[in-house]
């Protein structure tokens, strides 16, 4: 079990004063078996007129921010504190019926499945559902865990991760086509391709630690992170990091889900004013273990 912290600054800067339209914020981790939240701290500048709390249609705490003020500047400043509990890939209890390609869902749960089972993104000549069955054994059995496993490594060791400044997700063909991609990117790739195979799949958003970020060959620190998860029956929601080739949960903290990246922006909202008026935006993200997490909540 380690102790992580994890402090996120999200500032934006305008020309001018502007005012500002409600803001949804989803950094608060849910607790669960793997993860329990210990602490959380919200600061937000202007002062908000109101600070809300709703779960979404998947259950995830978002924090709706209303504003009363205009301002030059909006900054948001949260901190968690949380226990975390590695699961690795090796502890998988899959379910008999589900150890091996193809097998069926319970009746009772594909109603509930069924969204992020379908296809979201368009792949005319089947590129993609191509490119998925590439993994699955010819003429002879196929282990479910080493199917997923196996494609989650062939992402990280095959593609390339770019950060890309604009905002947005690229579709899976566009991201199979360019072999380059952010972990948005790759979280959605590895996401259309289990559902070409009839596999319920959905996207994470959250953070990840990495231990050592000056000559890490782990990518992705310093910002949100994102991932997927595949239902396997017996094992749940089992994550799959594409970006960082990590199966389970090590190193990530898990924040919010969706069937679609789009349903898991860590913030949006909107400012009334011209286009031209936005003059730049920083984002600083800190994961640290308990020592020095301890020194960022005091």
């Amino acid at each position: 079990m380690t102790i992580f912290s994890v402090r996120h600054i999200t500032s934006y800067r305008y020309k001018r004063r502007v005012a500002f339209g409600e803001h949804r914020l989803l950094f608060r981790p849910r607790d669960s078996f793997d993860q329990t939240l210990l602490s959380s701290r919200l600061k937000v500048d202007p002062e908000p007129d109101y600070v809300r709390w709703i779960h979404d249609v998947f259950g995830n705490c978002v924090a709706l921010i209303g504003f009363a003020k205009a301002s030059h500047d909006l900054r948001f400043e949260t901190v968690i504190r949380l226990e975390h509990t590695p699961q690795a890939a090796m502890d998988l209890q899959i379910d008999e019926e589900a150890l091996t390609y193809p097998f069926a869902y319970d009746p009772e749960e594909v109603p509930d499945l069924e969204g992020t089972i379908r296809r979201h993104y368009p792949d005319p000549d089947g590129a993609v559902a191509k490119w998925a069955r590439q993994f699955v054994r010819v003429g002879q059995p196929t282990e479910t865990g080493h199917l997923l496993m196996t494609m989650c490594y062939a992402i990280h060791e095959g593609f390339i991760y770019a950060r890309r400044s604009e905002h947005g997700t690229q579709a899976p063909l566009e991201t199979l086509t360019l072999r380059r991609g952010t972990c948005r990117d790759f979280a959605l790739m590895m996401m259309e391709a289990a559902r070409a195979l009839g596999l319920a799949a959905r996207f994470v958003t959250g953070y990840i630690y990495v231990p050592d970020r000056d000559g890490s060959t782990t990518v992705g620190g310093g910002s949100t992170h994102a991932w997927c998860q595949v239902y396997l029956p017996g094992a749940g929601w089992v994550e799959f990091d594409p970006t960082n080739g990590i199966v389970g949960n090590r190193d990530l903290i898990r924040v919010g889900v969706g069937r679609d990246p789009k349903q898991a922006v860590p913030l949006w909202g909107s400012y009334d004013g011209r286009a031209s008026d936005f003059d730049s935006m920083s984002v600083q993200v800190n994961v640290t273990t308990d020592d020095r997490g301890a020194r960022l909540l005091g």
